[in-house]
């Protein structure tokens, strides 16, 4: 059901069986993936792509032109993957280049009043809680929690299946299969129910376990703790998860004292 009272521009791409609400705007150069919804009020800005079986909320604004001095008004782009579900008053503002912009992966949940700013990825089947305020060049790992009201900086990257608690305050790299919590941001331990939900056994909660031991309770140097991991925990792809993501951020990542990351 397509409304006759939604502003539809001539040269958006609709799919198949989508829904579009009363007073719902679709700007020019935007697609829609089959089976999508379209509630009345929100916005879907030129230059997004919107996959399958997507539901977007009242008032959410899908694409917005980047907050950003850096943009100079150019044709930008955000993608939004299948299954997603952007709650009422999520705001996602596209990139400020030509090339990459804004990524939503699968399956991710977006609730209400979240924001997610320019040239951030979420790689997929991520809650985003009420509130959150993403900022822009973030990247988030699969199956991450951000409970609401957390704050991410720019150029912050999170890993996969991490969780951070309400109000958090996140300014650097959160490694994988954590749980943080508290301002400052501090270390609160393995994200364990959730892997546990999905299946991981014991054994392999515990690497994970012991790998955060050694790089934040033994008061050594990341370098240090990254050499140990090496040689006291089990070759998993868990354990290589961790250690590629901190390689790929230089050793620095938060809750971690300047002077011990190297």
């Amino acid at each position: 059901m397509i409304s006759d009272k939604a502003h539809i521009d001539p040269s958006a791409k609709i799919g198949e069986n989508v829904t579009i609400h009363p007073f719902a705007y679709i700007d020019k150069d935007v697609v829609i993936g089959d089976n999508t919804v379209i509630m009345p009020f929100a916005s879907i800005i030129r230059g997004t792509r919107l996959g399958k079986n997507c539901k977007v909320f009242q008032s959410a604004i899908v694409g917005a032109d980047p907050q950003d001095f850096r943009w100079k008004g150019g044709f930008t782009y955000c993608y939004i993957g299948d299954n997603v579900v952007i709650r009422e008053n999520v705001i996602i503002n596209r990139g400020i280049e030509t090339e990459g912009g804004t990524r939503i992966g699968d399956d991710c949940f977006l609730m209400a009043n979240s924001h997610v700013g320019h040239d951030s990825h979420l790689k997929g089947k991520d809650v985003i809680g009420n509130n959150v305020s993403i900022a822009g060049d973030v990247e988030i790992g699969e199956c991450s929690i951000l409970s609401s009201s957390v704050v991410v900086h720019e150029n912050s990257r999170i890993g996969d299946w991490v969780l951070i608690k309400g109000g958090c305050r996140i300014t650097g790299n959160v490694p994988p299969f954590c749980i943080m919590a508290h301002n400052p941001t501090s270390y609160f331990g393995v994200n364990a129910t959730i892997l546990r939900k999905q299946g991981m056994d014991e054994e392999r909660i515990d690497d994970i376990a012991k790998c955060y031991r050694h790089i934040y309770q033994t008061g050594t140097s990341v370098f240090n703790a990254m050499r140990r991991i090496e040689a006291d925990v089990e070759d998993t792809p868990e354990r290589d998860n961790i250690l590629s993501f901190i390689n790929s951020v230089n050793l620095r990542i938060v809750a971690v004292p300047r002077d011990l990351e190297q």
